[in-house]
């Protein structure tokens, strides 16, 4: 739940902090003292786009922080498990951290430039994921939100959101279905479209990959093989060095005619010599010289070992060099070198096995696709018969609901139709003898409908409802939806525009009914909503002598929730009648609160 919001140079409200509670919390204050202001900052929480001209005038950014308590306990505004591990998911993600206390904080800022900064648990972040980490926590309604009830997708996503289990899993079927219809489609499309321009590079792959199979190189053998003539080409002058060194070492022919003193004769003289000295000094040098003669030995045995393995066979050269020329020809067309010319054989055969234009693989994958399609049209009818079953059970109870709002003659008809697919349609599915449109969300346009009092034509939202009735079905429709839900924090920014009297009674009691499962919070300019609320918080506005507007947020005790009751009840705060009004609300409210 959000415990609690600083925010500083925000619109009028130079620097104000209020801290939240479980259960239902009222917002109020005079017109222009900065109420929608809380609203603009929760909603710069949620991720909505910057404003420059929210920064308050003379200062350089705008700033607002949230502290949010991820409790899973059992209170109202608690979490699902599953919401909780993906906010953990997110923090690690981000590298974020908790507080202390397990809260964590969230910020954003508003430069006076139009730049806008976002911060989750200390660590700088994007907007998104920002948004991201709100979305299950904060859903907040501003004063003009409930047209979002007009749009069809809206209305959609609101009778999957009610029928939940019974819908959702349907849904996700069917997208997976339609996703595979889909592929498997347009890989038909385009072999039958493109089937010569495909032939033609399937031809040309198989070329290439007959000519990289009749050379068969083998990995890193291009560097091998330049390595190898280098060294056949300096073959004479190394043969030369090995048998001069040989000879010095041995004896024998060194190459030039001559007889070579052997290095090992020498050395055995002079081992001879030292061990038969009397000097016993001399002699200790004996046995250095035998280990000198041992690594001579060694050394013309190596020596030795290297003119045995060089090549013999004057051709040897050419045929490396023959060999070199067909790895050339190989990287001049597909490659750098060997290893790039085998991973380009490697993909070639991927390719050619995806681009197989004859008839068989043509009709093998028509077939897939008349299967998927079957499927998906499967899928889409279960989901469509499940969002007909739905509708019923939603209609129902929000129509229930409107007659605790003073519409006690108003019905809400939740329509589900079939959407008839276009003539140049992108996802045509043909479902009985009717081809439908196959969108992300099913086949289904669904639509509410209101008759205002019985015996009215029922018509669509826009055409029907008022804005007060828009706010009021807004509000029934939260309420019936919140019912199977827990967790989020729901904000309401006038919700009770245009209502009053009975009506707005009606409206604190479901508000107060909604917050036994949500944390509520609710800007409002009506005392019959304010007094239900557990939580009274107030703006103030205050002129400086500059005639510069400054506002703060702070609770109200119960004295002064009267005063400000009384203040709400027509400006009646400074008499006794007002007092007494103010006191009679509140007694009602909490009665209506504990039945």
């Amino acid at each position: 739940m959000l415990a609690e919001i600083r925010i500083d140079n925000l619109g009028v409200i130079s620097e104000a902090s209020a801290q939240f509670h479980d259960g239902f919390t009222v917002l109020t204050g005079e017109t222009g003292a900065g109420k929608t202001m809380v609203v603009t900052s929760l909603h710069l929480l949620s991720g909505a786009r910057a404003d420059s001209a929210r920064v308050r005038v003379g200062a350089n950014r705008a700033v607002v922080e949230g502290r949010f308590a991820a409790d899973t306990d059992e209170t109202a505004g608690a979490l699902p498990s599953h919401i909780e591990r993906e906010i953990a998911r997110l923090l690690e993600a981000a590298g974020a951290e908790r507080d202390e206390d397990g809260s964590i904080i969230a910020v954003r800022t508003v430069g006076s430039d139009g730049r806008s900064r976002a911060h989750l648990g200390g660590r700088s972040v994007p907007v998104g994921v920002l948004a991201e980490f709100t979305d299950p926590l904060l859903t907040v309604h501003g004063q003009n939100d409930q047209l979002r009830l007009l749009r069809p997708d809206q209305q959609r996503a609101a009778l999957d959101r009610f029928a939940g289990k019974g819908v959702l899993p349907l849904l996700a079927g069917y997208q997976q279905n339609r996703s595979k219809w889909l592929s498997a489609r347009a890989e038909l499309a385009e072999r039958t479209e493109r089937s010569r321009e495909l032939a033609q590079e399937a031809d040309r792959l198989q070329f290439g990959l007959d000519e990289i199979d009749r050379v068969d190189p083998q990995p890193g053998e291009d560097v091998r093989i330049v390595a190898e003539v280098r060294r056949l080409g300096d073959l004479d002058s190394l043969r030369e060095a090995a048998l001069a060194a040989h000879a010095v070492l041995t004896g024998g022919d060194s190459g030039d005619g001559d007889e070579t003193a052997a290095a090992l004769d020498l050395l055995g003289e002079a081992r001879a010599r030292v061990e038969g000295s009397d000097d016993p000094a001399l002699r200790e040098l004996g046995p250095r010289l035998a280990e000198a003669m041992a690594v001579v030995t060694d050394v013309a045995g190596d020596l030795s070992g290297y003119l045995a393995d060089l090549p013999s066979d004057p051709g040897a050269l050419d045929t490396l060099l023959n060999r070199q020329s067909e790895l050339k020809a190989l990287t001049r067309k597909y490659a750098a070198d060997t290893d790039g010319v085998l991973a380009w054989a490697e993909e070639a055969r991927s390719r050619l096995s995806r681009i197989d234009v004859s008839a068989d693989a043509l009709a093998e994958l028509a077939a897939t696709v008349e299967s998927a399609a079957a499927a998906t049209a499967a899928a889409a009818a279960a989901l469509s018969e499940a969002r007909h079953k739905a509708a019923a059970r939603l209609a129902k109870a929000v129509s229930k609901e409107l007659s605790g709002l003073a519409m006690g003659r108003a019905t809400l008809d939740v329509q589900v139709r079939d959407r008839e697919a276009a003539e140049k349609d992108a996802a045509p599915l043909p479902i009985g003898d009717r081809v439908l449109h196959a969108g992300e969300s099913g086949v289904d346009d669904v639509e509410f409908r209101l008759a205002a009092h019985s015996g009215a034509q029922s018509l669509p939202l826009a055409r029907s409802a008022s804005g007060g009735e828009l706010s009021r079905v807004m509000l029934a429709l939260e309420v019936v939806l919140a019912a199977s839900e827990r967790g989020a924090t729901m904000v309401f920014d006038e919700v009770d525009a245009g209502v009053g009297g009975r009506a707005a009674v009606e409206i604190g009691r479901r508000l107060a009914r909604l917050s036994r499962t949500h944390q509520v919070i609710v800007v409002t300019h009506l005392p019959q909503v304010a007094a239900f609320a557990d939580t009274h918080l107030v703006v103030d506005k205050v002129d400086d002598a500059g005639g510069v507007v400054s506002s703060g947020v702070r609770t109200l005790d119960d004295t002064e929730r009267v005063a400000e009751l009384a203040r709400m009840l027509a400006g009646l705060d400074d008499t006794e009648t007002g007092r007494a009004h103010a006191e009679e609300l509140l007694a009602m409210a909490h009665a209506e609160r504990q039945s």
